[in-house]
């Protein structure tokens, strides 16, 4: 039977098709020299390219004047490891009462407390506490009112000439994505809050200006802002400097990624379903298609009349 299968195959018309076939499967085989020479230098140009990135990287990074952050233990670290709310709780305070005498969170609103590390009653209160410039009202004139959930974490400053003529001309950066946008995210947050010191012999920092290791060129215009003792958390949690930086790092985290835990979540049903879907293409794959695969197509040609 395989032989009259062959034969019918290799007949006059067949033949083109298979000539057609192998011609389609083999075309990078006919590429011409110029063809080949291009498809090189293109590889080789991207693969010249992108190790020179990663080097300028690596050098920048290498000789940047300032210490570079160290890892830290983030319990929210791991694969399916959620932020630690209580934590995000306590940082809130920080901010509250250290951190939004200088700095602004415009992105973040009251209501986004709900939920995570507030109750909706206890949200509205801090919101009530917080007065908005609103209006005009009916005679053109603009009014302070109590705070609602809809209302966003108020400025400290009307605008940037206000702020940076408060602060010897540093302008205090908003921390709504604080954490995103620089280098080493929550790890850079809490080792520039912790790692004051004084300048090492050589260099001279102008007036209203601090030495941090941390921040690039070291001079800070940012003074020490976390010390023992420098407030107390609602909770009795032993308010120490380490603490208040670590509290304030993940409140900073949350802000940057508040879909942070739902992420994860999604991870862990996305993987449950994918495990079910794993099981039942093995289940037709070995049951029900391997029949199909494994079958044998036979031809037979009609005989002739005789």
């Amino acid at each position: 039977m395989a032989l009259r299968l062959t034969s019918s195959l290799l007949k006059s018309g067949n033949g083109q098709a298979l000539q057609q076939l192998n011609k389609f499967s083999t075309s990078t085989k006919t590429w011409s020299r110029g063809q080949k020479a291009f498809a090189t230098f293109a590889g080789m140009t991207i693969g010249g390219a992108g190790a020179l990135l990663y080097a300028l990287e690596s050098s920048v990074s290498a000789s940047s004047d300032n210490v570079h952050s160290p890892h830290q233990n983030w319990s929210h670290n791991g694969l399916i490891s959620s932020l630690d709310h209580a934590s995000i709780r306590r940082g809130y305070e920080v901010y509250k009462q250290v951190c939004a005498a200088c700095h602004s969170m415009q992105y973040i609103a009251y209501r986004n407390l709900v939920g995570v590390s507030h109750t909706e009653a206890e949200a509205k209160a801090e919101a009530e506490e917080a007065q908005i410039r609103d209006g005009p009202n009916d005679v053109g004139e603009y009014y302070m009112r109590p705070g609602k959930l809809s209302d966003y974490f108020p400025s400290p400053y009307p605008n940037e000439e206000a702020a940076r003529a408060a602060n010897n001309g540093a302008y205090p950066p908003d921390l709504s994505w604080i954490v995103s946008a620089r280098k080493g995210g929550e790890d850079y947050i809490f080792a520039l809050l912790t790692g004051y010191c004084d300048p090492p012999a050589g260099i001279n920092l102008r007036d209203g200006q601090y030495y941090n290791p941390y921040f690039p060129g070291g001079a800070i215009g940012m003074a020490q802002a976390l010390y023992n003792e420098a407030m107390e958390y609602s909770d009795g949690t032993p308010a120490t400097a380490s603490q208040l930086a670590k509290d304030i790092s993940v409140f900073l985290k949350w802000a940057s990624e508040p879909e942070h835990d739902q992420r994860k979540r999604m991870l862990i049903k996305a993987a449950g379903i994918f495990t079910i879907l794993a099981g039942l293409t093995y289940y037709i794959k070995r049951h029900k298609w391997s029949a199909l695969k494994t079958r044998k197509i036979a031809y037979y040609p009609k005989h002739k009349s005789q």
